[in-house]
């Protein structure tokens, strides 16, 4: 068939394909870096003819037209999945909401109860047998694409092209294709490390044995874990993990990464759903056979995890409580990122009876105003929760590691309380005396 032929009939600008939306519609914008960029300029551009409209999509590095041209939020709703740093930014303006979920469930929720009115998403050029490649962008892709009523495909010419499973559509599926210039790819780049990061990071290194399988979560800990992965001994790792961050590159550049210790098909080869970084991570995904993407129902599903020999997964939080509850994907009520795949990969690692899961967090923070305070707290009170007590397994801080499961409440406390900064150590043997988890006994 001639492919382009209909590709052509199909091409049109930007201004002309989101005339499909209609108020009251509901629209999806992908994740990651296929959000699109032209359609939601031209769709804000509509803004006086249209009301409630309302938009998903998640990791939107920005700028975010039909929020930043709609402060009032009479016209467009944004709701994100998962938040980064203006999405975040967006939410303490009042000019996004979070959309609560379990990453591994992320397209079922599609499939089974959520309504698409227009799926407009980025994708790589059209190759010559009419497919598009959602490039690292995978996720929930494929499944908003089967839902959606009508589908709207901007052309980014940046994108690589990524090997993997549910990661393409054919320009049959299309209702219409738009192009335009594009700048270069948003790139991550690794924060800089401090002295209690690199004491928890240590910790965590010399847990992780010869031929692990490896998950990093967001954030600038799990990526010096990475780097400090780099730079040991360890070898024959492999990964798996919902997001491919910079430390992975490090890991591959250092000659870590064979995956063959793995089972299966994935034996030799690497997967993720998402990647985020600097743009060699990117060409390496591109390039690269061996590494595969795949949706998140597949990556995050807890019986697949529990298939890989020593399988480890490592995330942060934001504070825990001496319950063991683990706080990461918000301050008190204020959102921060999203509960992603955490606790699958938690789940996922305490099924698997070679793996191990660690949270790490530093002890304490300082605000703005000076004031130290304590990431370790009595109680969560009215504070979102992401991982329950129930599924905590290694806590780590830059004074120790600690092992919570199977532990009762108060051996629990004692073992968090040492974990915490000195400074508060005695508040916090007061507060679990008066919530009745303290032994008198094993006071140190």
């Amino acid at each position: 068939m001639d492919y382009y032929n209909e590709y052509q009939k199909k091409l049109t600008t930007p201004e002309e394909a989101v005339k499909v939306i209609r108020s009251g519609d509901w629209v999806d914008y992908g994740g990651n870096l296929g959000n699109p960029i032209l359609l939601d300029r031209a769709l804000a551009a509509r803004k006086d003819e249209l009301t409630d409209v309302k938009v998903r999509g998640h990791l939107n590095t920005g700028p975010l037209c039909i929020a930043e041209e709609d402060p009032e939020r009479e016209h467009f709703c944004y709701n994100s999945w998962h938040m980064l740093a203006y999405e975040r930014k967006l939410c303490d303006r009042g000019l996004c909401n979070f959309l609560p979920m379990v990453y591994r469930n992320l397209p079922s929720y599609y499939r089974r109860y959520l309504t698409v009115d227009v799926a407009m998403m980025r994708v790589t050029p059209m190759n010559e047998y009419g497919y598009f490649n959602f490039s690292i962008n995978n996720a929930c892709a494929r499944a908003v694409m089967d839902v959606a009523k009508h589908i709207i495909l901007e052309v980014d010419e940046n994108l690589p092209w990524c090997p993997g499973f549910e990661n393409t559509i054919h320009i049959s599926e299309v209702d219409a294709v738009v192009e335009g210039p594009h700048d270069p790819l948003f790139q991550l780049f690794p924060g800089k490390a401090s002295e209690e990061d690199t004491l928890i990071a240590n910790r965590i290194v010399e847990q992780i044995p010869n031929g692990a399988v490896i998950q990093l979560g967001v954030g600038g800990m799990p990526d010096l874990v990475g780097k400090k992965i780099a730079e040991s001994d360890l070898k024959d790792l492999g990964v798996h993990t919902e997001l491919l961050v910079n430390a992975y590159l490090e890991m591959q550049k250092a000659g870590k990464l064979t995956n063959k210790g793995k089972p299966g098909w994935m034996k030799g080869r690497g997967v993720y759903s998402i990647a985020e970084g600097v743009q060699e991570l990117y060409d390496w995904c591109g390039t690269d056979p061996t590494l595969m993407v795949f949706p998140m129902d597949y990556v995050n599903d807890p019986r697949v995890i529990r298939e890989l020999a020593n399988f480890t997964s490592i995330n942060s939080c934001i504070s825990v409580d001496l319950y063991g509850q683990v706080a990461s994907e918000a301050a008190g009520t204020r959102h921060i990122s999203g509960t992603g795949g955490q606790l699958d990969f938690l789940t996922g690692a305490y099924d698997n009876p070679t793996g191990k899961s660690f949270i790490c967090l530093k002890s304490s923070r300082v605000d703005k105003q000076g004031v130290r305070h304590s990431n370790i707290r009595p109680t969560m009170n009215a504070d979102i929760v992401t991982d329950p007590r129930s599924q905590t397994q290694y806590i780590v801080t830059e004074y120790g590691m600690e092992n919570l499961a199977g532990r009762s409440t108060w051996e629990r406390a004692e073992k968090l309380i040492g974990l915490a900064h000195p400074d508060f150590r005695e508040e916090l043997i007061a507060e679990a005396e008066k919530l009745g988890i303290w032994r008198r006994t094993n006071r140190r």
